[in-house]
């Protein structure tokens, strides 16, 4: 069977979850289907909205689950099983309140960080190792309570660089896809100086 890669964006669904923070894995996948050029329909078997790309020849499904952020790990578990997808070749989008807005981390494995998505993927799949894409969203004054502030939405003034943000993680992921983890992660990982872009 043909190796496929698939990319997950962590969200919730809903009009008015729409560009929130806790929606930048959304965002993300969001954009590579536009840079892609692949058209999103939704699979009621996997609950989730999905596209099918092939950059560089390469054979990727992006995936919006529709089950809600906690229950992420339902639509994962069933299309890494249902596709027989590796772990090597499964890659999480996720907001990150630990990471200043400007910021992204690409690691192979390691804790949820208490995110309720990511959590439910690791019950699902049975470990932490695979590849999660961290998009740093900043928390507001440095605040240990931040339902408000992750179900929020970007602010005017933080839309560039939170463009540029998707235009470097989308960069990350041809990279992953192209040239392995390791070099995706020595590349691109880091925060932008949204004074010097």
């Amino acid at each position: 069977m043909e190796t496929v890669h698939l990319i997950v964006g962590l969200g919730n669904p809903g009009a008015e979850y729409a560009r929130t923070r806790h929606n930048a894995g959304f965002l993300l996948v969001e954009k590579l289907a536009a840079r892609w050029k692949c058209e999103w329909s939704n699979e009621r078997k996997f609950n989730a909205r999905m596209a099918k790309a092939a950059p560089a020849g390469r054979k990727v499904l992006l995936c919006e689950p529709q089950t809600f952020m906690n229950l992420s790990g339902e639509t994962v578990g069933a299309l890494t099983e249902f596709y027989q997808i590796p772990l090597g070749q499964v890659m999480v989008a996720v907001d990150d309140a630990d990471l200043p807005l400007g910021g992204i981390r690409l690691r192979p494995g390691g804790s949820s960080g208490g995110h309720h998505g990511l959590e439910s993927i690791e019950q699902h799949l049975g470990t932490r190792e695979f590849a999660r894409l961290r998009i740093g969203i900043g928390r507001k004054d440095a605040a240990r309570q931040i339902t408000g502030h992750v179900l929020g939405r970007f602010e005017a003034t933080e839309t560039g660089l939170l463009e540029k943000v998707l235009d470097r993680a989308s960069g990350q992921i041809d990279c992953w896809l192209e040239a392995g983890l390791q070099k995706a992660m020595s590349q691109f990982n880091g925060v932008i100086d949204p004074n010097n872009e």
